[in-house]
């Protein structure tokens, strides 16, 4: 997976990953994430769930490859975001909302400022198992000890289609957070297009994980 990858679906529209609403495992356990947070959102595109963090009264710093996405976020909700450097990254910031278009893995504790609480609904499931690895440690590297967070993951058989979205059974996960509390807190029917349409059983899992 690539920058070339992602840039190619922004531009063709092709983002079925997209929602267009909160995510349903966010707002049901959205408290989970405590009060006036700065929540990191990884691989964030233009989800409603921006504003929806935003809302309840956090600071929002998301992290997205495609600049397309941040503009489109923005724009979207009738904001005019101020644009400025930030090392390797583009600060995209209206309120309380900071999208930062570069690579994730060119994130530093000093470029996202001070951050206490994640929220992965899109991250960890649109990588490579070997990206997955590196992800899951570098997040290591941002998020302070105690920090709580929320990771939504989807699970099915890997072998009768390929990712993006990867399958990420509770077994991996629980091995990328080793040492760290991980708990199930619920889970459902996904709602993946393209796996239903192949006839492919699938289910959303939603975990509570504290650093």
């Amino acid at each position: 997976m690539d920058a070339t990858f992602w840039t190619e679906r922004w531009t063709t529209g092709k983002i079925a990953f997209h929602e267009g609403h909160a995510n349903t495992y966010l707002t049901r356990h959205a408290e989970r994430l405590g009060d006036g947070r700065r929540i990191l959102v990884p691989l964030c595109g233009k989800a409603e769930d921006l504003a929806y963090l935003a809302g309840r009264g956090h600071h929002v710093v998301g992290v997205e490859l495609v600049e397309d996405a941040a503009r489109a976020f923005f724009a979207e909700h009738g904001a005019t975001p101020k644009v400025t450097p930030r090392g390797p990254l583009t600060a995209y910031s209206a309120g309380t909302i900071t999208v930062l278009v570069g690579d994730m893995f060119a994130t530093t504790p000093e470029l996202l400022g001070p951050i206490d609480t994640l929220y992965d609904r899109a991250a960890l499931v649109a990588l490579p198992h070997e990206m997955r690895v590196r992800y899951a440690r570098h997040l290591r590297t941002l998020l302070p000890t105690g920090a709580p967070g929320l990771v939504v993951t989807i699970e099915y058989d890997q072998a009768r289609m390929a990712g993006p979205p990867f399958a990420v059974l509770e077994s991996e996960l629980r091995e990328h957070y080793r040492g760290l509390t991980v708990e199930l807190l619920s889970e459902g029917p996904s709602v993946v297009t393209k796996l239903h349409d192949a006839g492919i059983e699938a289910k959303d899992r939603c975990f509570f994980v504290q650093y």
